[in-house]
């Protein structure tokens, strides 16, 4: 039952945040920069065509939206100031993180907060993380499990072990201690 209700919430999430429905008014003209408290799309000039869907705010990507990347990446979620911001869900379609998806908090443009990141492509394909971000980071509290059963459990700075952690091997084997710099350095 805990499952089940665990299921329902995040799915309601997840239909919140993918849906860039507004109450706001449709944009006018197609000058993006002058576009405030409303509802548009703008195709960007690149050398594909990005493409944003959402709410925009004194000509910047503000509120609910998507972007569409032109080699397949989309990013659906709060942006504040033409940066993403809040919660959000970035998926890549292609190259060497073909599959991977990050959901959750953004802050300035980059992950922040609580989320987590899955692996689907390259030496990392299965393995996971969630836990705390800090400027695009893995930093503070988290949990990593690889594909092959391991698990870590505890601090991150930087994107590398760090802190108090255990650290649990397929066979189940656990190793308590210090960590520094993705490496144990003090067995506990």
């Amino acid at each position: 039952m805990k499952k089940l209700l665990g299921i329902l919430v995040l799915g309601l999430l997840v239909c919140n945040i993918a849906s860039t429905k507004s109450s706001l008014p449709e944009c006018k003209g197609d000058d993006h920069r002058q576009w405030t408290d409303c509802q548009g799309t703008y195709t960007y000039m690149t050398e594909g065509e990005d493409k944003y869907i959402g709410e925009w705010k004194d000509g910047w990507e503000h509120g609910k939206g998507t972007l569409t990347l032109t080699d397949g990446r989309k990013y659906v979620g709060e942006w504040k100031n033409g940066k993403k911001h809040g919660q959000g869900t970035y998926t890549w379609a292609s190259g060497k993180s073909a599959g991977d998806k990050y959901v959750g908090e953004y802050k300035d443009g980059k992950s922040h907060g609580q989320g987590t990141y899955t692996w689907a492509s390259g030496k990392s394909a299965g393995d996971k993380y969630v836990g705390e971000y800090k400027d695009g980071k893995s930093h503070g509290q988290g949990i990593y499990a690889w594909a092959d059963g391991r698990k870590y459990v505890g601090g991150f700075k930087n994107g590398l072990m760090h802190g108090y952690g255990i650290a649990a091997n397929f066979d189940g084997r656990t190793v308590k201690g210090i960590f520094k710099d993705g490496k144990l350095f003090e067995q506990q």
